[in-house]
């Protein structure tokens, strides 16, 4: 039989590639194909990473006036529902200078608020038009070329594939979203992303670690080395989604101090006790949010408006709007609460609450 993905060794998990970085790979391909009347083979683009990565490109076509190339997700061994999907460019040229972008068949569109793009458009979100946008201007440069561009991102298995994530309950209706931080994407197959984080904390731990880091991210992760730039890189750790597993390990290696680092997504889930915090492990409980909201004594209206947010990160957008602070220190002291339960105490526990572009949101501590 087949062995599982999880079964790998971590140092041998391959990393894939996001539907971001697909997508403008495509587009500049599609692009230099209608620019030179020459179909591409292969491009290569500059992820956020800041990595230069080569991109076969699948099929190319023209007809009158644009050019569509496509590019096969490689997900890597990460369990994507997108993986192997052909994520589509089409490029043709339009008399407004500048990039016009679009989704098109099997990109969803946004109908709710609380999500990085507005309402009403495709679900490409903020890094990925980025990346499309840096790929046109530089194409366009290298050939000369002073027009406007308009480029339509299409995945012709997107609906299907949205079955597969929770973009309908998000309100992003047919299809999937484009996405990606890092253009990367890293395996987070359950053992062996456990086992990478067993050995993160291992190597803390050997190298005189008291205090210890945990950040559900990359992201995440940039922000606390900001908060504790003394501390040594071993002392930062990304657990992913595994947090109460990460916690007891910390524990079990007799780490002194530990600092919870992420987002409101996940840590509102890590509030109510829910300590492997993916998208498809558990939703967050918006009565849990709206119960916090009324015990920091937000009036009834915000309460409901909480009660009926579309995300968590729009639940707290609604708080600090009406300037409710103290809702995210509240939330802090909850996550550790539950962490020290999770663990059963001996943890000097603290949690720090930040925003997408670092700003942190609220904080808290509890001594063993």
């Amino acid at each position: 039989m087949k062995k599982q993905a999880e079964e790998k060794d971590p140092a041998k998990m391959r990393h894939g590639y996001t539907t971001g970085a697909c997508a403008a790979a495509a587009t500049k391909a599609a692009l230099l194909s209608l620019m030179t009347g020459s179909p591409c083979s292969e491009v290569n683009i500059l992820l956020p990473v800041g990595r230069r990565v080569a991109f076969s490109i699948e099929e190319t076509s023209f007809s009158e006036g644009s050019a569509a190339c496509s590019v096969i997700k490689d997900a890597g061994d990460d369990p994507d529902a997108t993986h192997g999907a052909k994520i589509v460019s089409t490029v043709a040229w339009v008399r407004k200078k500048g990039l016009h972008l679009d989704g098109g068949i099997g990109v969803g569109r946004v109908t709710k608020p609380g999500l990085p793009v507005p309402v009403g458009e495709a679900a490409i979100n903020p890094v990925p038009r980025k990346m499309i946008a840096q790929v046109v201007t530089e194409v366009l440069a290298e050939l000369g070329e002073e027009r406007g561009v308009h480029v339509v991102i299409s995945v012709p298995a997107g609906e299907e594939i949205a079955k597969k994530t929770l973009n309908e309950r998000l309100g992003i209706v047919g299809g999937i979203s484009i996405l990606g931080t890092r253009g990367t994407v890293v395996p987070f197959s359950t053992s062996a992303y456990r086992a990478s984080v067993v050995q993160a904390i291992s190597v803390a731990r050997a190298n005189g670690c008291d205090h210890l880091v945990l950040t559900t991210g990359g992201s995440s992760e940039k922000h606390a080395m900001k908060l504790y730039p003394d501390l040594p890189s071993e002392a930062f750790i990304q657990m992913g989604d595994f947090v109460g597993f990460a916690l007891k390990h910390a524990k079990r290696l007799e780490a002194k101090r530990v600092t919870l680092v992420g987002m409101m997504g996940k840590f509102s889930k890590v509030a109510q006790g829910v300590m492997m915090v993916h998208s498809k492990s558990a939703p967050v409980d918006f009565g849990f949010l709206a119960a916090v909201a009324e015990e920091v004594g937000a009036p009834f209206d915000l309460v409901e408006e909480v009660r009926g947010a579309n995300t968590a990160t729009q639940a707290g957008q609604l708080m600090e709007e009406a300037g409710y602070s103290d809702y995210f220190s509240t939330l802090s002291r909850y996550v550790c609460r539950q962490a020290s339960r999770h663990v059963g105490g001996g943890l000097h526990l603290e949690t720090v609450l930040v925003k997408m572009k670092g700003e942190w949101l609220g904080r808290a501590e509890m001594a063993p």
